[in-house]
């Protein structure tokens, strides 16, 4: 009997799933811990959606907590048992309440107690810590034995767990749709369902879509009107010779608090991995101790860490098992945590969180090691875009651009993953690189020129200003008169890692898109039939070849 479950990710062993230690690094007992978390979460919507189906409230720190809990199960986003532990405990105490609740609503309603069937997930309750590890090892991914069933409710679990990363940036900027709270919960609630057919989880998966859509929105409107729209910006790689505290993850709150509060003491302030694109945001601009990018992708950090010499603060996922020569420079916050490392608090109602540590810390090392010079390009999502939009018509029009290759999504440790720099180099000097999220790094230091002042690679910023990618497409269809998205010059070759990545896709499927090149890997949670039906519907194919490649992108 395997020790843990979980295939969530591309790296997932041998693209079958990890059954003794996650190849992100975390524990059987983590694994198993988010298991039963994802659990109760199920048990906590199920009764959500009997209130809301009995026309009562539920609170929003209900809303928040099921949003948080999510994210926390997100790859690379918390490796702490005591935090699941904590959460697990405080998703019983929720449960309790709310099952309260549902019965006082359904005696006003019906003058009698509510002793209809409920799902386990609604009513297991614990005795001690022994029974929470014991069920932990039994409620994973393998517990749904239909194959293609439990494909598909885990394609919706992690676009779920996608949407709710997104919603919760959005959330920490004061920006929340109670619609999007909703379907996070009656999605949830619905893998426990075993009367719903394959198409209706089908349909759940593409409503998952629509839902990821709707989602990257707030959060583009939380962002932009927080920060400004982000703008073309060329980013220093280089280093000053002042101690510096390195900031990655994604969380753009945490990085306004940090600048705010580090300014003026004698320190400088890095991005690193997602937060570059936080290089194109004006409000940031103003920072005099604002400097460049320090280094590339997250899977990199461990060299990069212990180069930088200061402190690194872990705004949201993408943290692997630091190594001990700087595992005391790392500080973690929000739902990010590792075991052994700083943890800074969430800020209080009103108030901001207090990166005092972090910034004295830095005030006792030494300067950032360099590791590279020159510098790259950011900033085009699609404000930016838009205000060059007759001048990328025009360039179609004229022949000058032949096509745009949306080569968004995730990068990661596997070789194979090479292949994305290698279609870069191999796309004709006609063809442009729409880009977000980290997959750039393959790709955005090589010198691929312009085409009449256009970059021929434009980044839109963070994985989920993938949403950006969707816009400037629905406008080039304006522009272009064209009824379907799909007869523009655009292609897709898409990279995946976690669970955002899932949502992103399962968003562009939602607009409409076809023939989506998906890669290195097909997700190991796809069933043969569940696959079939994405390549039927949608034209999903695996990468391949580059040339072979190539020349369909360019077709």
């Amino acid at each position: 009997m395997s020790e843990m479950f979980c295939y969530q990710c591309q790296e997932t062993a041998k693209n079958t799933g990890c059954d003794t230690r996650g190849v992100c690094g975390k524990s059987p007992e983590v694994s198993n811990l988010q298991d039963l978390l994802i659990y109760l979460l199920k048990g906590v919507s199920t009764y959500t959606e009997m209130i809301r189906d009995m026309d009562g409230e539920v609170s929003r720190d209900v809303d928040v907590f099921v949003m948080k809990g999510l994210f926390s199960t997100v790859t690379n986003v918390n490796f702490s048992a005591d935090d699941f532990y904590d959460w697990i405990g405080e998703a019983l105490e929720i449960r309790e309440e709310l099952a309260g609740q549902c019965q006082e609503l359904y005696r006003e309603k019906h003058g009698e107690e509510y002793t209809g069937d409920l799902p386990e997930a609604a009513t297991w309750t614990p005795d001690s810590d022994e029974d929470i590890e014991e069920k932990a090892k039994e409620v994973g991914v393998l517990q749904t034995e239909n194959e293609d069933v439990r494909s598909l409710r885990e394609l919706l679990i992690y676009g779920l767990k996608g949407i709710a990363a997104y919603a919760d940036h959005a959330y920490i900027l004061g920006h929340e749709q109670d619609d999007i709270y909703e379907f996070m919960q009656h999605g949830l609630a619905a893998t426990l369902d075993e009367s719903l057919s394959g198409d209706e989880l089908t349909n759940l998966v593409l409503e998952c879509g629509d839902c990821a859509v709707d989602t990257m929105a707030l959060l583009d409107e939380a962002n932009t009107s927080t920060y400004g729209h982000p703008e073309p910006t060329e980013v220093d790689l280089s280093t000053d010779d002042r101690p510096g505290i390195l900031v990655s993850g994604h969380d753009l709150k945490d990085f306004e608090e940090l600048l705010e509060q580090s300014e003026g003491e004698g320190v400088d302030i890095y991005t690193h991995g997602e937060m570059l694109p936080a290089q194109a945001y004006p409000a940031f601009k103003k920072y005099d101790h604002f400097k460049g990018n320090y280094g590339g992708s997250w899977w990199k950090q461990k060299e990069e860490f212990e180069k930088f010499n200061g402190p690194i603060l872990m705004t949201t996922n993408c943290i692997v098992p630091p190594k001990d020569s700087y595992k005391d420079r790392i500080y973690t916050t929000g739902v990010a945590g590792f075991e052994g490392v700083s943890h800074i608090e969430d800020r209080p109602e009103g108030g901001s969180k207090d990166f005092t540590p972090v910034i004295e810390a830095a005030k006792k090392t030494k300067p950032p090691q360099e590791i590279e010079s020159g510098s790259v390009m950011t900033g085009f999502a699609h404000n930016a875009l838009s205000e060059r939009a007759d001048a990328v018509v025009e360039a179609i029009q004229n022949g000058d651009i032949s096509r745009f290759v949306v080569m968004s999504g995730c990068d990661g440790r596997f070789k194979d993953r090479e292949y994305f720099t290698e279609v870069a180099k191999e796309l004709p000097e006609d063809a442009i690189i729409l880009t977000s999220g980290c997959a750039k790094f393959r790709y955005n230091k090589l010198e691929l020129g312009d085409i009449g002042g256009i970059p021929r690679v434009l980044d839109a910023g963070q994985c989920n200003d993938s949403y950006s990618l969707v816009v400037v497409a629905k406008k080039l269809a304006e522009a272009v008169d064209a009824d379907d998205i799909n007869d523009l010059p655009i292609s897709y070759d898409i990279a995946w890692y976690e669970q955002k990545a899932v949502a992103v896709l399962l968003g562009l499927l939602a607009a409409g898109v076809k023939d989506i090149k998906l890669g290195p890997t097909l997700p190991a949670f796809l069933s043969e039939n569940v696959t079939s039906v994405l390549v039927d519907k949608f034209g999903i194919a695996p990468t391949s070849g580059v040339q072979e490649d190539v020349k369909e992108l360019m077709a």
